[in-house]
């Protein structure tokens, strides 16, 4: 009878402790599908807030060149009355595009210094699912 016992209580510990590893491998992948979930409104955020110089240069650049290319090529024809018209506002666009092109350039270098979604934590959970699939 002892054996039987002693086996009887053998199984039930060895399946209790399988039951707390899965259990804790599920606590596991929960914890790092939240975590997961956090940082990726963190990168999110992050984006947006890239994404705001980015738009506004755009908008006020596109908005100072219509008003500004009228001015100063005005201006240039009143300075040098023999200047077309047309090549006054050639001058102004050229310079404009410029000014224009270096914002974007500023907006394109901040997305580009933003890492991978989440890069970590993917990385993590797969290595989780492998590791429950597995047993």
């Amino acid at each position: 009878m002892l054996a039987t016992e002693h086996d009887h209580d053998t199984e039930q510990g060895f399946a209790t402790l399988v039951t707390g590893i899965i259990s804790d491998a599920q606590k596991l992948a929960a914890q790092q599908v939240a975590l997961f979930h956090e940082e990726l409104k963190h990168d999110i955020e992050e984006r947006k807030n890239a994404a705001i110089p980015f738009v506004v240069g755009g908008v006020i650049a596109l908005l100072a060149s219509i008003f500004i290319c009228f001015t100063a090529a005005h201006a240039l024809v009143f300075v040098w009355p023999e200047l077309p018209l047309f090549a006054a506002y050639g001058i102004v666009a050229i310079f404009l595009s410029a000014v224009g092109g270096v914002l974007i350039l500023v907006g394109k270098s901040k997305f580009d210094s933003l890492h991978p979604i989440a890069e970590k934590s993917v990385k993590a959970l797969k290595e989780n699912v492998q590791w429950t699939t597995k047993t």
